[in-house]
């Protein structure tokens, strides 16, 4: 997919076969290094929460995220080229370290590009808090806040992250950030959530 500047993207992958793709919190930090040094300059990260055995990204495309890399005869993308990066980078340190073989990662990482609809609003303002419920709902913790590998605790001003852009989420998304906190465990409509997918 060809992510257009000025849109708003959910992008997510899972192990393959809905494998365990983080086995240690030393690989979670790993993986938000790679993503810091191979997504951030192709995309503006809005929000992001890493699970035991997936991934959701929210991104605002920009200026460089369709930009065309390389010599090659298929014309490959800026952010879908660092996405690759990241995600085969990621898979050799996990292999080695697990002193595996194979895939980690299903063959093709979803984008759901959420902008595309009248709608729009509302299915990035879901998206977000969808991503960020993501560990309460799988029960591995009980408030948003104790899980550190979100952007949560970012926003609600726990830590000092610099991952998500949070200037650019004030202006591109319809979440009330002076009450983050409290509108951050509303229920979220089930049929809204299929259409972030």
């Amino acid at each position: 997919m060809i992510l257009e500047e000025g849109n708003i993207y959910h992008i997510y992958n899972r192990g393959n076969n809905s494998q365990q793709i983080f086995f240690k919190p030393d690989n979670y930090r790993y993986f938000l290094e790679k993503l810091r040094n191979c997504l951030l300059p192709h995309g503006d990260i809005l929000a992001f929460a890493l699970m035991p055995n997936h991934f959701h990204f929210l991104i605002y495309a920009n200026s460089d995220s369709a930009k065309i890399v390389g010599n090659h005869p298929i014309s490959r993308y800026a952010f879908n080229e660092g996405l690759r990066s990241l995600l085969s980078s990621y898979s050799q340190g996990i292999n080695k370290q697990e002193k595996r073989t194979g895939s980690l990662f299903t063959q093709n990482t979803k984008f759901k590009c959420l902008s595309d609809s009248e709608d729009k609003d509302l299915y990035g303002l879901t998206c977000f808090h969808y991503i960020h419920q993501n560990p309460l709902e799988a029960r591995l913790v009980t408030k948003l806040e104790d899980w550190p590998y979100s952007s949560f605790r970012d926003y609600v001003g726990l830590r000092k992250g610099t991952l998500c852009n949070q200037e650019l989420s004030k202006k591109v998304l319809i979440v009330n950030f002076d009450d983050i906190y409290r509108e951050s465990y509303q229920v979220l409509d089930p049929d809204i959530i299929k259409l972030i997918f």
